[in-house]
């Protein structure tokens, strides 16, 4: 597996279709995000773990929260469909996607399942333990927050590969789980990297973008037309970010399946 060719592959490819990738990701991955960032409540977006409790939020941005994730997996899948199957139109692509969304939705609720199954075990056995005996308690919350942080990176890369699997076949839950699984397998540690290279990538080049053209809307509109510009401009510099990482991981799952 190699990010250098990946990433050869995936800088000819945005260029040569561009013109059929970016409207995708900007009206089925951008736009969802920007509307939920203008919805989320102020007093959620100050919140943070060290606080122990989290403030009031109205259903309706949990729903929200969840269309607009269902709808940027959707996007995902069709950017997914165009770089895996060259040739194909962006009607057949969103065809493909609608098609294959519910697979993408069941992977997620399993993995999910999981992740809360392993929480909620921890907290039992930290609970339990901090009746008996409150030092020990305490001691083994952190190792086990500290193992399902863990647990959920070394998923998460593993499973790196698991949309380009739910797109470009047939399978369903868990034989599609099965093999993104496998096809990760002896590439951790260049994913991770991979990730993590990306991750730093966006966020850097994401809050200068925020940063500098949030300026220019304050100047322009006060606070309210910074932060709405600075936002528009952090998720359009994401969403390009992003066309590319796509595209990358298409490029590495066909290797994965070439090997």
């Amino acid at each position: 597996m190699s990010i250098g060719k990946a990433w050869e592959e995936a800088v000819a490819f945005v260029a040569r279709e561009s013109s059929l990738l970016f409207p995708v990701a900007l009206l089925f991955v951008a736009l969802p995000g920007l509307i939920l960032q203008e919805m989320t409540p102020p007093e959620l977006a100050k919140w943070n773990l060290s606080e122990t409790t989290m403030p009031q939020v109205p259903g309706s941005f949990w729903l929200a929260m969840m269309l607009a994730m269902i709808i940027i997996g959707f996007g995902s899948l069709t950017l997914l469909a165009l770089a895996l199957r060259p040739g194909i139109s962006v009607g057949e692509a969103l065809r493909l996607s609608f098609a294959r969304l519910p697979v993408l939705l069941g992977v997620a609720l399993v993995v999910a399942g999981f992740l809360a199954g392993a929480v909620i075990a921890a907290t039992l056995a930290v609970t339990i333990l901090s009746l008996i005996a409150k030092p020990v308690g305490a001691t083994l919350a952190l190792l086990l927050g500290a193992g399902v942080v863990a647990v959920t990176i070394f998923a998460s890369v593993r499973l790196l590969l698991l949309n380009p699997v739910v797109i470009d076949g047939t399978a369903g839950v868990m034989a599609s789980l099965r093999h993104g699984w496998a096809l990760t397998r002896g590439h951790f540690w260049r994913l991770f990297g991979f990730i993590v290279a990306l991750t730093l990538l966006s966020a850097i080049v994401g809050g200068a973008a925020q940063a500098v053209f949030g300026l220019i809307g304050t100047l322009i509109g006060g606070p309210t037309g910074g932060r709405l510009i600075g936002g528009v401009a952090a998720a359009v510099v994401s969403t390009v970010v992003q066309v590319y990482m796509l595209v990358m991981l298409a490029r590495l799952y066909r290797q994965a399946e070439g090997s």
